[in-house]
């Protein structure tokens, strides 16, 4: 088996299946401000912390300039060492003129000599070349360059390096050459504020492939893998999920399965999110772990109204039952909310996790197709047997009957619907359910009321019809 090394970001270590392979070459591809050089700030640090000789060559920025960039970002460079090749104050002051070699064929010679003699005498295990396009100038054309390049490349890691290197791709100097050349390949892009990391090439090992999401801030670069769900299972068995009020338990066949997906579907005030919260609150009972991600209502709001339908939000947070984590719009990229679940699943030991709402998920978390997201999320907890609840809401208070304006219903196993109804010139709430995918289910609809007592859900509507359409009508008797 091949020895891994760190990169000194979690992330990316995930991304890589573990990390680099030792004594290879890596090439780190991006435009400005992209993150390369701040990669390199972790790879190096995490050799000096493991006691491992970091080497960092630079050819664009000095060496003072570089540990002041980092000590911004919180990260210590002290105990790596540096061979500084940029250009110095004095190369524009004197004037050199070269009548007979070429400038690529007089300073090559010296540049190489000084990596030759830093390389012998600090023998390094990690090392940081920023950049190599700059070594291109130094060859008198292409042929020569890929040839010295690999040349470079394998000296390095003869002597027992493992090689990070970043190139400055242009229409006048492509890098192909360099891609083919390194045994990995890291592509760094940002596009309308939104970074993106994806491996494109990683020999010897497999990869987790695709776009995934990065921040540089305060420590560095945080990267944040996609969640692929497949790569996800736990095993579980479908028990049902009390709600601890037997007319819903009637009409669901029980209670909700663990490891499905429930849509509550209805308009706005209807009751959704306070529908939702009974499953959290039975399985606080059971001495189950919950979180609500709420994209809506601030925490103290949803406490407050729990409160006042008798759900004892408040106590079950102080138990350590329940989180409420509220998500403001646009504060975290999709890829890192995911992240963030796979914590509280796994670490913290979610078995009901409540996404409050679908519409406000979709408006927070921005980006491109956040649908997809959100099916990965769904499919990951499904697979590690949490129960979810989506509320998802429509527009219409009456009228045509509607599961989601955001055609996400076939994400769910499970449709339980809230409807206004207007019976005598009085607003009464209606509850049914439409889809349970393991199980039978009543299919008729009950009065849903919500009190200070709790959630009270009367016998059928067996006298009523066209209650779907809002405007229900009296069979049998006269209003």
């Amino acid at each position: 088996m091949p020895v891994r090394i760190s990169t000194g970001i979690e992330g990316l270590d995930r991304i890589l299946n573990g990390g680099l392979i030792e004594k290879r070459a890596y090439l780190l591809r991006g435009g400005p401000g992209a993150g390369k050089t701040t990669i390199g700030y972790h790879f190096l640090t995490e050799g000096v912390k493991k006691g491992e000789k970091s080497l960092f060559i630079t050819l664009g920025e000095k060496k003072e300039q570089l540990i002041q960039n980092a000590a911004a970002f919180g990260l210590d460079l002290e105990g790596v060492e540096f061979l500084d090749l940029s250009p110095t104050p004095d190369f524009f002051a004197q004037v050199e003129s070269y009548d007979i070699f070429s400038p690529a064929d007089v300073e090559r010679e010296p540049v190489t000599k000084m990596i030759i003699n830093a390389v012998e005498s600090i023998k390094p295990q990690r090392v940081f070349i920023d950049s190599m396009t700059q070594f291109r100038y130094l060859a008198p054309d292409t042929f020569q360059f890929r040839k010295q390049a690999l040349s470079f490349i394998r000296y390095l890691a003869e002597h027992g390096g493992t090689i990070l290197f970043t190139s400055e791709a242009s229409a006048e100097a492509p890098d192909d050459d360099l891609m083919f050349l390194s045994d990995g390949i890291i592509n760094l892009r940002v596009k309308e504020e939104i970074r993106t990391i994806e491996v494109t090439k990683f020999r010897g090992s497999s990869f987790l492939s695709g776009l995934h999401s990065y921040t540089i801030g305060y420590g560095g670069i945080t990267i944040f893998p996609r969640l692929v769900p497949e790569l996800h299972t736990a095993e579980f068995s479908f028990d049902l999920l009390s709600s601890g009020i037997p007319e819903i338990d009637e009409l669901l066949n029980g209670g909700l399965e663990r490891g499905t997906v429930t849509l509550i579907s209805g308009p706005s005030g209807v009751g959704k999110s306070t529908m939702g919260m009974i499953f959290l609150k039975e399985a606080a009972g059971r001495g189950e772990n919950s979180v609500v991600y709420a994209f809506e209502e601030t925490s103290e709001k949803i406490l407050s109204r729990c409160e006042s339908v008798n759900i004892p939000a408040r106590a079950m947070i102080e138990s350590g039952r329940l989180k409420i984590r509220h998500v403001e719009p646009l504060a975290l990229l999709p890829d890192e909310f995911a992240n963030i679940i796979e914590r509280d699943v796994e670490e913290g030991g979610a078995k009901v996790v409540m996404i409050d709402s679908t519409s406000g998920y979709e408006m927070a978390m921005g980006g491109e197709n956040p649908r997809a997201h959100l099916h990965a999320v769904c499919r990951y907890l499904a697979n590690m047997g949490v129960l979810v609840i989506l509320p998802t809401e429509v527009r219409n208070i009456t009228g045509e009957f509607k599961i989601s304006d955001h055609h996400i219903s076939y994400l769910a196993d499970n449709i339980v619907f809230l409807r206004y109804l207007e019976i005598g010139g009085e607003m009464r709430r209606a509850i049914g359910v439409l889809k349970k995918k393991f199980s039978d289910f009543e299919k008729t609809l009950r009065e849903f009321k919500i009190t200070r007592f709790g959630i009270k859900v009367g016998e059928p509507l067996s006298n009523l019809r066209n209650i779907l359409s809002g405007t229900p009508v009296f069979v049998g008797e006269k209003e």
